[in-house]
């Protein structure tokens, strides 16, 4: 339980909280909602995507919460989530938490080599690079008519990937400055740098643990469909090695 709280803490960018605390924690699935001092009254401050919350008390469709500043007030429940994603590359599996609670697991496909973290774009040339990244993500987009049935496109390159790949002239500034600034806003980074991109979780996966992918991870179609309810533009990922 120790590892799922501080994971928890990881994807939601937070340095510490106590660990029962991680029972209560929610962050905003919507884009913005607004915190009112009563059910459907007096709002007075806007709260956005991705911004944790603890959640005091239930009220009917209005909970009642603390930020992480210290305002108390009301919320609509349904812009509230603590659902987030967990992917083992060791084990080959999904896992789905609601908070520290795990709720599902599913087994997954993988990109060609599932050993390494992702560094740079994959080609047929060079299929060693089609590599499944490592790390803290988001779910940037859903695309419900992908090649692959259906997909939840992740946030890689990150910010993190932006930097080193700027470092080691992979990149431009003026692409640094377009993922940097992507990820500051929930929004899809440029997808076609030298780092690659693309990486989603999607449809038509075996089910039998298997490496074929160009880095993304594949689910069983009926898998997905199973998760696809639950995830929202926002919603937390972490994929380990």
């Amino acid at each position: 339980m120790m590892g799922i709280w501080l994971g928890m803490l990881l994807v939601l960018n937070l340095r510490a909280i106590a660990p029962d605390s991680a029972l209560t924690l929610y962050y905003v699935a919507a884009e913005q909602t607004l915190l009112h001092a009563q059910p459907g009254e007096g709002a007075y401050l806007m709260l956005h995507r991705r911004e944790p919350v603890h959640v005091l008390d239930r009220v009917g469709l209005w909970w009642r919460v603390r930020t992480q500043d210290g305002a108390e007030g009301y919320v609509v429940a349904h812009d509230l989530s603590n659902v987030w994603l967990r992917v083992s590359k060791r084990q080959r599996r999904l896992f789905v938490y609601r908070g520290t609670r795990l709720v599902r697991s599913f087994p997954v496909d993988l990109g060609t080599n599932p050993f390494s973290d992702k560094t740079r774009r994959g080609s047929v040339a060079s299929p060693d690079d089609w590599r499944t990244p490592e790390g803290v993500f988001y779910v940037a987009a859903k695309n419900a008519r992908s090649q692959y049935y259906r997909a939840l496109v992740l946030n890689y390159p990150t910010a993190d990937d932006a930097l080193r790949g700027l470092r080691e002239g992979l990149i431009s500034e003026a692409e640094y400055r377009a993922i940097v600034e992507a990820e500051a806003n929930f929004r899809m980074p440029p997808m076609n740098t030298a780092l690659g991109g693309w990486i989603e979780i999607h449809g038509d996966g075996t089910g039998q643990q298997v490496t074929w992918t160009q880095g993304c991870v594949a689910l069983r179609n009926e898998d997905l469909d199973a998760i696809w309810p639950l995830v929202v533009v926002g919603t937390p990922v972490l994929i380990e090695p």
